[in-house]
């Protein structure tokens, strides 16, 4: 495929001012939401196929958000698309003014492996609802979802509308040297500023949803069963392959032992005594991250799991005890099923150990205790989180999903989405019927009467 001329015609497509109808935007939403209805079991199959993912976590993770969001996107996109009218200024009356929201025109999405439907679809959704012309580059490493999405998004887009755009890291290379108004990643950190860096030569702004390693704090007062059912389902997830995953665990030292006796029987109680036989338990993408994963195992003091068959992708739930914050465990986001155990003694020792990594995407704490639920959310800078469960908060589109710092630039979900991929123009319409003199030079005499406007119009 030839990018440089298809992106010339999605320009040429753009300036027809068609996108631009939101009657248009809603009937092509509907024709998607049709196809991606059509294609329920297939998109169950393909990440069966690329992860051994269950039905259940595939609806509950990609398939189900994906329909919600299309179904939030075609009942809103009306309201969301009109101008809202805001207060004059001073320096503005008498004038009434708005806030416009416009496409950018060509937006590139570049899709990551660990949830190949929900992470290429969301961002095309909400980019085609703010009028834009998308590509969409989907992973690679999942052939069967990649394939999948591709043949939906010809299914109901013209190319020059939306497509995608299957291949590796050559592909990705050709679309990131092309001029874009938009580009939207999902993905790791190192190639995150890869993106950004080809995005600066062209000053195009960027959307960048990476990672970083994720804290769960675990205090004293919180019921200990509870949580460890909650902390094992959010870790291992997607076989520990979710960005917003707890990366590792600060326990209070007075109940790390209890904490780790109920994690290792809530992961029984999940996945039984054999995870590698439960069907309930995804597989790692591929065998170089499966090794990458074995070798963090080095030297750990493993206290539950461990087992891994590099062959078959597949690393158990694993817990490791207190590894040390040099240790390869400790040194970059795991992305996998292994959950190190860290402890506190007091909020002092927390910081500690937080502030050795960059912001991270996501932070959670256990606790019953408000003040110091508060004194965390208050004290750490994070993209998002959550207080006694986690995951949760990316499963509401009313709140703004993305990171801050090496975690990420920008956020999306819901109406937030739709902002993102919307320039927000502001224009005022300037009355006639009265022209304020105060303005006009010569300014002899009137410094006393500005200031006093100023005053009064705060």
């Amino acid at each position: 495929m030839n990018i440089p001329s298809l992106l010339q015609q999605q320009r040429a497509y753009f300036k027809t001012q068609q996108t631009k109808d939101v009657s248009f935007r809603i009937n092509v939403l509907k024709k998607l939401k049709q196809e991606i209805v059509s294609r329920e079991q297939d998109v169950y199959s393909a990440l069966k196929k690329d992860f051994n993912k269950s039905s259940f976590e595939a609806f509950m993770s990609e398939y189900g958000i994906v329909l919600s969001e299309l179904n939030l996107a075609i009942k809103k996109l009306k309201s969301w698309s009109k101008p809202k009218r805001v207060k004059p200024s001073m320096l503005t009356f008498p004038a009434t003014d708005y806030i416009y929201k416009e496409p950018y025109g060509t937006v590139l999405v570049i899709a990551p492996w660990n949830y190949p439907f929900l992470l290429a679809i969301e961002p095309l959704i909400m980019a085609i609802s703010a009028g834009n012309t998308v590509i969409v580059k989907p992973s690679e490493l999942t052939i069967h979802t990649s394939q999948l999405v591709t043949e939906i998004i010809q299914t109901v887009f013209n190319k020059q509308h939306a497509t995608s755009i299957e291949g590796g890291i050559p592909v990705a290379t050709e679309l990131l040297e092309q001029k874009w108004d938009y580009i939207f990643f999902t993905g790791s950190v190192p190639v995150g500023k890869i993106v950004a860096k080809a995005a600066a030569k062209h000053l195009t702004p960027v959307t960048l949803e990476l990672g970083g390693k994720s804290p769960c704090i675990v205090d004293e007062t919180i019921n200990l069963k509870l949580a460890a059912k909650r902390i094992v389902w959010g870790k291992f997830f997607n076989g520990g392959q979710t960005c917003i995953s707890p990366d590792y665990i600060i326990a209070h030292t007075s109940i790390k032992k209890e904490l780790i006796n109920a994690l290792k029987k809530e992961i029984i109680n999940a996945y039984g005594e054999n995870p590698k036989s439960s069907k309930d338990f995804p597989r790692i993408i591929n065998e170089r991250n499966a090794n990458r994963l074995k070798d963090m195992l080095e030297d750990a003091n493993i206290v539950y799991g461990g087992e891994h068959s590099i062959e078959e992708c597949y690393i158990a739930p694993t817990l490791v005890d207190n590894p040390s914050l040099n240790s390869k465990l400790m040194q970059d986001e795991i992305f996998g099923p292994i959950l190190p155990i860290l402890t506190y003694a007091d909020e002092a020792a927390i910081g500690d150990i937080i502030s050795n990594y960059d912001k991270p995407l996501s932070l959670y704490v256990f606790s019953k205790n408000k003040q110091f639920t508060n004194n965390i959310i208050k004290n750490y800078s994070f993209g998002g989180g959550a207080v006694n469960d986690p995951l949760i908060h990316f499963g509401n589109h009313k709140l703004p999903f993305g990171g801050v710092g090496a975690s990420g630039i920008g956020a999306y979900h819901g109406k937030h989405g739709f902002d993102t991929f919307s320039h927000h123009k502001s224009i005022s319409k300037r009355g006639t019927w009265f022209d304020p003199p105060v303005r006009y030079a010569p300014y002899k005499g009137k410094i006393g009467l500005l200031k006093k406007m100023f005053k009064w119009f705060g």
